[in-house]
């Protein structure tokens, strides 16, 4: 199990609780709104909102941790994560904010302390670019958007 180091900002609220898989064998745990003034904010249709969790983490090397959509808000509200998934850095020390965006067609209120995503911790392969002449063939080759077929 890779541990997590959490730091809480100096306006969160203690009282909501670190990010924690909802079920045993959860491969996301559920990170929480933590908003400075404790009040509720609406997300109008089609709007995007920084949602503020109050945390800051420690990831080790190797790793990123993947800010996703939770699928119950995006099937009953049409609310979701607008840069899914988010990827937190393990150099970044600042503040993790959850970019929520509601494609439905009502407000939705997120309030303070709700599971608004969630959290998978992933291994990283790292990669260095390198220019060339010619690439390999393969039976695909350049085929792009609906090459494969459809359905």
């Amino acid at each position: 199990m890779t541990r997590i180091r959490c730091l809480r900002t100096d306006e969160a609220d203690r009282e909501v609780p670190l990010p924690a898989p909802a079920t045993r064998g959860a491969a996301g745990a559920d990170i929480r709104s933590n908003f400075p003034d404790r009040r509720p904010v609406t997300i109008a249709p089609g709007a995007r909102v920084l949602v503020p969790t109050g945390l800051r983490f420690e990831i080790p090397p190797g790793h990123e941790a993947q800010v996703r959509p939770r699928s119950g808000l995006a099937l009953r509200h049409g609310v979701t994560v607008a840069n899914a998934p988010g990827t937190i850095d393990a150099d970044y020390r600042g503040e993790v904010g959850v970019i929520l965006i509601n494609l439905g067609d009502t407000p939705f209120v997120v309030g303070h302390g709700s599971r608004v995503a969630q959290i998978v911790i992933a291994p990283v392969t790292t990669a260095k670019f390198e220019e060339t002449d010619t690439l390999e063939s393969t039976g695909r080759g350049s085929g792009g958007f609906g090459s494969t077929g459809v359905g």
